[in-house]
């Protein structure tokens, strides 16, 4: 089963786990778009302030994701860890923060 291969690739012991995770990414997904509504409000971006620039709409959605994707980075962790399961969150932090160029970051000396 999918469930099964997942939980050996994630290191997961019990469906219990996996089912609290699934729920920490789909919380954290969700609110870390509505608490990133309050600072693009703040910082005065919103899509018609980006109407009469050439390409107006890609430069909006690329600074909104600019702007949620660290707010989903802690938000991961804190639910993570409300949710105990700090461990596992921290690790595929490192794992994707790695592969986007920051491993020098998470290197162990």
């Amino acid at each position: 089963m999918y469930f099964d291969r997942l939980k050996l690739k994630w290191g997961i012991e019990s469906n219990k786990q996996l089912v609290v995770i699934f729920i920490v990414f789909g919380l954290t997904g969700s609110l870390s778009v509505r608490l990133a509504k309050p600072v693009l409000e703040f910082l005065h971006i919103n899509l018609e302030n980006f109407q009469t620039l050439f390409w107006g709409d890609l430069w909006y959605w690329i600074l909104r994701v600019l702007i949620v994707f660290p707010v989903y980075q802690l938000l991961l962790i804190l639910l993570g860890t409300l949710f105990f399961q700090f461990k596992f969150f921290w690790n595929f932090e490192k794992k994707i923060l790695s592969r986007m160029g920051f491993k020098r970051f998470f290197e162990e000396e």
